[in-house]
């Protein structure tokens, strides 16, 4: 009998998608030995040491600051996320921050909570206390959305359905964004232009070196007077500091972001929540069942699907018996895994060879079992860093 595939977990992850993995083929748990897999939401990867037995990493969400990527590409180790899977929560999250900032809610809750319900007059110091908290009405006001995935789309469609007016800004958009972008959305040519028209701003990008500080001293100056900005994306795409001085000088209205700190929660105009972007129960649950079945794909087919640092690769088996190998981008790589395939009496059915940067997969089909002496002879190939064989399981 086969061994089943050992799938380590981090985090509580939604059970409707552990279910994905159905014993006996799968051994799943906290205390799992030399997996061959490890499944995650937020947990800290950086400092733990990633066995050797480990041949993939999913992220049950869409981030993977947590994990040592770059390391993990060099031993030909995938990892997987679950991008949009969330983006429905996170869409609601900035709505509901656009209207808090507009309607003055978090200073009038506390206003409320304030009051003495024993107090005899409390309806009058309601009635005289309410004037402070007067705000303005979303409609007819410009959003300005900085990324344009999956989040930003649903953005910019909920704004527009509110009466709002978007602008949009995304160099690298996609094809399948592009089609999903509402028609309406008028697109920026940069950030500056963006900036300068939108009375409120929602960042929706990753944090990478080209992102970091995105709005920083000069960006911020670019903005209308008491405009909003709203941070749902990543802590580090904005210059704290900057911001905090442009509320204080009046430039900007409010902050709204999803990452506490010391100095934003001193700040009165400043409202910040605790990390709740995807936290809903249909959130957990799309993002786990996203990324387990990209996972199980991977460790039974050899498919790749929403890899961070592998290129996208998919191929239906056309036979029983599959070598899957990940190997630099360099020449002569196909010639010379064909070559040692023909050398060990290995008939290649079909052939899929993908690129990303630096990173190349490919997928291999043949016509009869693969003895390991191949496997090692593939595995022995200068370049190659990872192969694994996999003959369908019945």
């Amino acid at each position: 009998m086969d061994q089943p595939i050992r799938v380590l977990v981090f985090n509580q992850i939604s059970q409707h998608g552990l279910e994905r993995l159905p014993a006996p083929r799968y051994h799943v748990g906290k205390d799992v030995a030399q997996p061959d897999a490890i499944l995650l939401r937020s947990a800290d990867l950086h400092s733990v040491e990633i066995a050797p037995t480990v041949r993939a990493i999913g992220r049950a969400g869409a981030g993977t600051n947590n994990i040592p990527v770059a390391a993990m590409s060099q031993r030909g180790v995938p990892v997987f996320n679950a991008p949009g899977a969330n983006a429905n929560a996170v869409k609601e999250l900035v709505i509901a921050g656009m209207l808090m900032a507009a309607r003055n809610l978090p200073a009038a809750l506390r206003f409320v909570a304030e009051l003495d319900p024993a107090a005899p007059d409390m309806e009058h110091a309601v009635e005289g206390g309410k004037k402070a908290f007067a705000g303005f009405e979303l409609a007819g006001h410009t959003l300005g959305v900085v990324g344009l995935g999956r989040i930003g789309c649903l953005v910019a469609d909920a704004a527009i359905r509110l009466g709002m007016h978007v602008v949009g800004y995304d160099p690298e958009i996609t094809v399948d964004a592009a089609w999903s972008l509402p028609s309406q959305v008028r697109k920026a040519h940069s950030v500056a232009e963006l900036l300068k028209a939108s009375h409120f701003v929602s960042l929706h990008v990753p944090l990478v070196p080209a992102t970091r500080q995105l709005i920083g001293v000069e960006t911020v100056g670019q903005m209308k007077h008491g405009a909003v900005l709203l941070n749902f994306s990543r802590e580090g795409v904005v210059d704290e500091a900057a911001v905090l001085g442009a509320l204080d000088a009046g430039k900007l209205r409010n902050y709204v972001c999803d990452f506490p700190s010391p100095a934003a929660n001193a700040h009165a105009r400043v409202i910040a929540l605790p990390h709740l972007g995807a936290s809903t129960r249909e959130a957990e649950d799309n993002c786990a069942l996203m990324v387990v079945d990209q996972l199980r794909d991977f460790l039974e087919n050899g498919n790749i699907r929403n890899a961070v640092n592998f290129p996208d690769a998919v191929a239906p088996r056309e036979s029983k018996f599959r070598v899957v190998i990940a190997n630099a981008n360099v020449p002569n790589m196909l010639a010379q895994i064909s070559t040692t395939m023909a050398r060990s009496g290995l008939n290649i059915h079909n052939m899929l060879n993908k690129s990303r940067g630096e990173m190349a997969y490919t997928i291999v089909d043949v016509d009869s079992a693969v003895p390991d002496a191949a496997m090692q002879a593939i595995g022995a190939i200068q370049g190659v860093l990872a192969a694994r064989y996999l003959p369908q399981r019945d």
